[in-house]
């Protein structure tokens, strides 16, 4: 085996604090597969955990320092070797995946259990599609049937359509489910998300959703920018707010709301959930991304080396879509080739 690249980093901070920089490759164990990575996702998620701004966030990274210290969970690759225990997968296989709590998927090689979040990629779509369909859908899907048990002909309105979990909101919500769906966005990204499949789009700066007099089945804040007591009187009877920003007032919220009144709130960790569950839904997107039910929305594509400026895109918030990086570029040394 040989060294290869990973961008790393051991403090908090601006974007800055991310090296490129050579470590051990990750070794299969007996029921293991190692995958080249070709294409991964820099998300939010990635951004807060960089940064350290969020102390909740900590609870998760490390109190003083990242106890990780490669980010990134969602991945496109080739495997290049299995453990002698694998059976699901063989060398050769097009799969994308998502690493979870291990993160480390800002790397050329990533170790993930057979058992994992991990599926073969949808047929017809290279890599950098394949990862931007699966960033954004992972957590929108269950929002929507398990949280919001969205059915078809209701109406949804989507706070932050044109974001990553917005986009893939919008798209499920449309296309797969058979919902009326409003989006929420910018007039810049207004174009991008009817194209989507929204039926309305309401220009954030020029009008409140909340006071327009029009009321929803669900109301999904894929953008943590509002709030169950302001959305409250925009849902129907029986309707529900669902947030992707815990707080404390959220938390609260969703125990009373359960228990009383008519209009509930309700707040998901989809990231949680236990791998087998995120393996059935990638093969769901992969069946939705064949049959062309969804398609990737891409802001914009790095090579792994350039990962601050990615992350600083991402800081932006001026993104539309996804932000990737990718190994596709860098020549990457094939660490089972004899001799190493």
């Amino acid at each position: 085996m040989i060294n290869v690249k990973a961008i790393v980093y051991d403090r908090y901070g601006s974007p800055d604090v991310l090296r490129n920089e050579e470590v051990e490759t990750p070794a299969p164990g007996d029921r293991d597969v190692l995958v080249h990575v070709h294409a991964t996702s820099v998300t939010p998620t990635d951004a807060i955990f960089r940064s350290g701004r969020v102390v909740s966030a900590r609870m998760f990274t490390g109190p003083l320092r990242p106890r990780r210290r490669t980010l990134g969970g969602e991945i496109s690759g080739q495997v290049v070797a299995v453990g002698k225990g694998v059976t699901k997968f063989k060398v050769g296989d097009r799969v994308f995946a998502d690493t979870g709590s291990a993160l480390g998927a800002h790397a050329e090689y990533v170790r993930i259990s057979e058992d994992g979040a991990l599926a073969i990629a949808p047929a017809g779509l290279d890599h950098r599609e394949t990862v931007a369909v699966l960033d954004g859908m992972l957590t929108a899907l269950p929002f929507l049937r398990d949280g919001a048990r969205l059915r078809e002909g209701q109406e949804i309105l989507i706070n932050g359509a044109s974001g990553t979990v917005g986009a893939a909101a919008v798209q499920l919500a449309k296309h797969h489910v058979g919902a009326r769906v409003t989006g929420v966005c910018s007039t810049a990204k207004r174009e991008m998300v009817e194209s989507l499949g929204a039926d309305e789009v309401i220009d954030y700066a020029k009008a409140d959703f909340t006071r327009g007099g029009r009321t929803y089945d669900v109301i999904f804040d894929a953008a943590g920018k509002s709030s169950f007591s302001r959305c409250r009187r925009a849902l129907r009877p029986g309707g529900i707010y669902l947030t992707t920003t815990p707080s404390l007032t959220i938390f609260l919220r969703s125990l009373w709301t359960r228990g009383f009144g008519g209009k509930r709130a309700a707040i998901m960790f989809t990231g949680l959930r236990p791998d087998g569950d995120k393996a059935t839904d990638l093969r769901l997107l992969a069946e939705l991304a064949e049959a062309k039910t969804i398609r990737p929305v891409i802001d914009g594509v790095y090579p792994l080396a350039e990962a601050a400026e990615a992350h600083r895109r991402v800081d932006s918030g001026r993104k539309q879509g996804c932000v990737l990086l990718t190994t596709e570029q860098n020549g990457v040394p094939d660490p089972t080739a004899e001799g190493h």
